[in-house]
C-alpha cells in the first residue's frame, strides 16, 4: 500500500484528520506537518485558526507523486503530521512558547517542520526555534506585505511585525533575507524602507515581473548560498482571484500557476523549515485557497525530498 494513502486507494472523504492521511508518528521521520491555529494577532479579518484542518481536508484530493520533481515527497521523507499545537487564543506570548517548543524539538531530531498557520505572527516562534538550533538563518518570505511594521495600536506583537521582531532578536542574517511579492497601497511612502533599512532585500510584484523570477532566484541563491534558510509563505502573495480566502487582500498578484512555478524552482536552497500562513476558510467558500495552500505544502515537501536525496547521494560518493 502506498504511503500516504492516495485518493485512488481510499476515498477523499475518508480522512484521518491528518495531511494526506499521514501517520502521526514514525521513528524515521524526516518531515513533519504542524498545525499552528493562532489568529488573534490579525489586524482585520480573523479565522485563520481554522486553516490547518481546512488545508488538511483539501489535501485529500492530492496524489502522492510530484511529476515535476519526480519524487514521492511524503514517502521519501517518511513524513508525519503531529497535529495542532495547543495555542492559547488570547495570549500570543504563551502561544509563541508552545509553538517554538514543538518546532525546536522537531528540528533537534533532524525533522524539517512545515507549519500551517494561523496568522503570520506564528513565524516569529518558528524563527526563534530555528535560531536556537541553527543560529541566525536566512529567510525567503513570500507576501504582499513586508510585515516589518513596528507597532499597531501600540502593540509590538501582531501579524504585521514578525520580521522586525526577528531582526531585533538576531534570529535572521539581514543581508540573506528576501521579501518577495510586495505590493499594494501604503500608509506612508517609507513603509517599504522599514525593511530595506534593516538590510533586507525587497522585491515588489512589479519588480518580480520585470526582472523575471529566474533572475530573482539566481540572486537569492548567490546571496544565501548554503546558509540554513527558512521559507515563509503568506497566501496573500497570490492574487485574490486565485486565493480569496485570506485576511488582507491585495489585488495585482501572481496567479496560482506562476506561484507554483516559482516555488518549484527553489531546488538549490538549504531549507530547514517552512510555514504557510493567512488562509481564512470562512472567506474561502469554494475551497480554492485551501487547495492551493495544500498544493504549495506538497511542493514544500517535494523540495525537502529532493534535498534528502541529494544528501544521500553525496554520502554514497
Amino acid at each position: 500500500m502506498q504511503y500516504p494513502l492516495s485518493p485512488d486507494v481510499k476515498p477523499e472523504f475518508c480522512t484521518t484528520g491528518t495531511f494526506m492521511r499521514l501517520p502521526s508518528n514514525r521513528e524515521d521521520a524526516k518531515l513533519a506537518i504542524v498545525g499552528m491555529p493562532f489568529d488573534t494577532a490579525a489586524s482585520f479579518r480573523v479565522g485563520a485558526r481554522f486553516a490547518p484542518q481546512a488545508i488538511r481536508q483539501a489535501s485529500m484530493t492530492l496524489f502522492p507523486y510530484h511529476p515535476i520533481h519526480k519524487v514521492y515527497p511524503f514517502e521519501d521523507c517518511n513524513a508525519i503530521d503531529i497535529g495542532d499545537v495547543s495555542v492559547i487564543p488570547h495570549n500570543i506570548h504563551r502561544s509563541y512558547e508552545v509553538i517554538e517548543k514543538a518546532v525546536r524539538e522537531l528540528m533537534e531530531q533532524g525533522i524539517v517542520p512545515i507549519g500551517i498557520g494561523g496568522d503570520h505572527s506564528v513565524t516569529l516562534a518558528n524563527l526563534r526555534a530555528a535560531a536556537k538550533v541553527h543560529g541566525p538563518v536566512a529567510l525567503i518570505h513570500f507576501d504582499s506585505h513586508t510585515d516589518t511594521w513596528d507597532t499597531y495600536y501600540d502593540e509590538k506583537y501582531w501579524h504585521g511585525s514578525p520580521f522586525i521582531r526577528a531582526y531585533e532578536e538576531n534570529l535572521l542574517i539581514p543581508d540573506k533575507v528576501f521579501q518577495v511579492g510586495i505590493r499594494g497601497t501604503l500608509n506612508h511612502p517609507g513603509d517599504i524602507d522599514a525593511s530595506t533599512e534593516l538590510g533586507y532585500h525587497v522585491i515588489t510584484t512589479p519588480g518580480l515581473k520585470e526582472r523575471g523570477y529566474e533572475n530573482v532566484i539566481a540572486e537569492m541563491k548567490q546571496k544565501i548560498g548554503d546558509t540554513p534558510c527558512f521559507l515563509s509563505f503568506d497566501i496573500d502573495f497570490v492574487d485574490p482571484s486565485c486565493a480569496p480566502g485570506t485576511g488582507t487582500l491585495e489585488v495585482g498578484g501572481l496567479n496560482s500557476f506562476e506561484t507554483l512555478q516559482i516555488i518549484r524552482s527553489l531546488t538549490d536552497f538549504n531549507f530547514i523549515g517552512y510555514d504557510l500562513v493567512e488562509v481564512l476558510p470562512p472567506y474561502d467558500p469554494t475551497q480554492i485557497t485551501s487547495l492551493l495552500a495544500a498544493t504549495i505544502i506538497h511542493d514544500f515537501a517535494s523540495l525537502a525530498a529532493l534535498k534528502i536525496k541529494k544528501e544521500e547521494l553525496a554520502e554514497t560518493k
